[in-house]
Parts: structure tokens; C-alpha cells; sequence
């Protein structure tokens, strides 16, 4: 499975202490450079992802091969999400995590499939590695992560929480 994740899931794992799950559901997850640039060489606390990034040797880090198709993205999007959008195409990706809107509408509109942060939550909750999720998602919400109240419920009733 091709696993290419965007800044935020990453962060917001780390954040709630669940980072591990990612490698327990998908495996190798691979991120562009700027992704890399940005959670880890920009990442302003020495814990949380920039820690679990460096010390992951199941986080893989690619070059986009395409500039041309992320310069025209920037135009919509900042450079983490436009890398990762076009690695995901460059890599024919069987999931993209993202959570930015912007960033999923495109996705939506080119056929890939997405999952956020809160779905990666829903999916180890459903693999029984976590009992509950009700927590995380206060936690992540309490730390400042954007999240409607709609999406939040959903997330829940399809985890019978």
C-alpha cells in the first residue's frame, strides 16, 4: 500500500501521542520534502512530530519529480499540500492523508482517495487498536486542531462512541 501524507495528520498525532497508529494501519508512509521541511527543519518543538519524523524509519522522504505540476498548485495551495498532492500522483498513492480543505478539493477532483486525521483516528478504532477515540478528539480540538462539529459527530456515530 502507498501511503503519501500532508504536514497536519502527522502533527496532530504526534500531538495526541497516537503517531504510531499511522505505521500500524498503513505500514510505510512516504512525504514529499516539504513536508519534511516542514514538520521537522521548521517544526518549533524539539518533541511531537519532529521527534517521531526523525526517529521513524517507516516515514519515507521523495523528491517530487514534477516542479512544473506543484508550481502550478501553489496558485491554490501551499507548498507541503502541493507536493504532496502531486507525489501522491507521481506515486499512483492508495491514500493521501489531508486535512485542509483546499488540499481535499483537489484530491476530490482528481479521483484520489483522502483520509484525515480524524479518519486515521476512526480506521484504528475499527482495527480494535484503539478503544476509544472520543478522548483524542477532544485532546486534538483542546490543542487548537480545526475540526467542525459536523465532521467530529460523524467521525463518532461511526465509531459507535
Amino acid at each position: 500500500m502507498i501511503v503519501v501524507s500532508n504536514t497536519t495528520p502527522l502533527i496532530g498525532l504526534a500531538s495526541i501521542e497516537r503517531f504510531d497508529v499511522l505505521r500500524q494501519i498503513f505500514g510505510v508512509i512516504t512525504i514529499p520534502q516539504a513536508v519534511y521541511d516542514e514538520a521537522v527543519l521548521a517544526g518549533r518543538e524539539e518533541g511531537g512530530a519532529k521527534r517521531e519524523i526523525t526517529n521513524a524509519t517507516w516515514i519515507k522522504t521523495v523528491a517530487v519529480r514534477s516542479r512544473l505540476a506543484v508550481e502550478v498548485l501553489l496558485d491554490e495551495m501551499d507548498l507541503g499540500e502541493a507536493e504532496t498532492i502531486v507525489l501522491a500522483g507521481e506515486l499512483h498513492a492508495d491514500w493521501v492523508l489531508m486535512d485542509e480543505k483546499k488540499g481535499r478539493r483537489k484530491l476530490e477532483q482528481m479521483g484520489m482517495p483522502k483520509i484525515g486525521t480524524l479518519g486515521v483516528l476512526l480506521k484504528a478504532r475499527q482495527a480494535g487498536l484503539l478503544a476509544t477515540i472520543r478522548p483524542d478528539i477532544e485532546r486534538l480540538r483542546r490543542q487548537g486542531f480545526s475540526v467542525s462539529q459536523a465532521v467530529t459527530d460523524a467521525v463518532l456515530a461511526a465509531a459507535g462512541e
